[in-house]
């Protein structure tokens, strides 16, 4: 189990945003498909006699079950200085105060991005989704506007822009 050190009194707002119903019910249906099959390849092993099959099928699940428990939700944590995103093991943003232009709530939809995850948008922003529905879009001083899964995307833009306002120019220290 990993455990993250957070100084609360740094920390402006902290927000876990789990897998969305549609993620939640398409790994769900991929896992019992893979499990019926799983299943059924072991009777027919065990019946004549060739275990090594079984533990080669059973690669697939493994690694569906480490997927889905990597990408399983988003961390989101405001600081007075940075905005941190985490996805998975890997996938972290940590984005300065100072290079926010602006803050918006908006909608992450399927037509916009393709799907849930780490996407890129038809509007050209770079995105990390939970779920269709609400989400939250930062411009930034350069590059891809960022867009990220939220419950909350009006308290985070307001916490945001209050931060940036308090921000010194060029600050990054």
């Amino acid at each position: 189990m990993r455990y993250i050190v957070i100084e609360m009194k740094d920390v402006l707002y902290f927000e876990w945003v789990p897998a969305g119903k549609f993620v939640k019910a398409i790994v769900g249906s991929v896992f019992l498909l893979t499990l019926f099959v799983f299943a059924i390849i072991i009777w027919v092993s065990v019946s004549i006699r060739n275990p090594s099959l079984a533990a080669v099928v059973a690669i697939p699940m493994a690694f569906l079950l480490v997927l889905y428990g990597n990408y399983r939700g988003i961390q989101i944590r405001i600081t007075r200085k940075e905005l941190i995103i985490h996805y998975g093991l890997s996938n972290r943003k940590h984005v300065q105060m100072s290079d926010i232009v602006s803050c918006e709530p908006t909608k992450a939809n399927f037509g916009k991005y393709w799907g849930v995850g780490i996407r890129f948008g038809t509007d050209r922003s770079f995105a990390y989704t939970s779920s269709f529905g609400d989400a939250v879009k930062i411009v930034l001083n350069k590059g891809r506007p960022f867009v990220f899964s939220s419950h909350n995307p009006r308290e985070i833009c307001n916490i945001i822009n209050q931060a940036r306002a308090s921000t010194p120019v060029g600050d990054n220290s």
